[in-house]
């Protein structure tokens, strides 16, 4: 069941909690699918694809609100950024796409990590 448009616009923490764990686990499943499946490093998958693995480590906090939880991965998340630069720059094709893909789901996770880390704050009502 979807939930209104409305319902996400009046509580920002919920939308950037939902955006959090979807960028999240989308950056799983791409890392997952590029290394495996779609442009591995080599035919067949390789070892390449553990680089996923760091980033089931803050999938409970995220999808419980833990705010330490949301700073710490918003760190994680910028080697995958910068894996992403370096292979877009340097790649052409499919991985170059794939590598543009995991630009965008590292900075929409990066900016909702920050925005709720900074709305959850104490002293940040107001």
């Amino acid at each position: 069941m979807a939930l209104p448009v409305h319902a996400v616009a009046a509580d920002p923490l919920r939308a950037l909690r939902l955006a959090a764990a979807g960028s999240l686990i989308g950056l799983l499943v791409l890392c997952l699918a590029w290394e495996m499946w779609l442009a591995p490093l080599r035919p067949g998958g390789s070892l390449v694809a553990l680089k996923a693995l760091p980033l089931a480590l803050p999938i409970p906090g995220i999808l419980n609100g833990r705010r330490y939880t949301y700073q710490w991965a918003s760190m994680l998340v910028l080697a995958y950024f910068a894996e992403g630069v370096a292979r877009a720059w340097s790649e052409r094709g499919d991985s170059q796409w794939l590598a543009a893909a995991e630009i965008g789901l590292s900075l929409v996770f990066f900016a909702s990590t920050v925005a709720y880390a900074r709305l959850t704050r104490a002293g940040a009502a107001g």
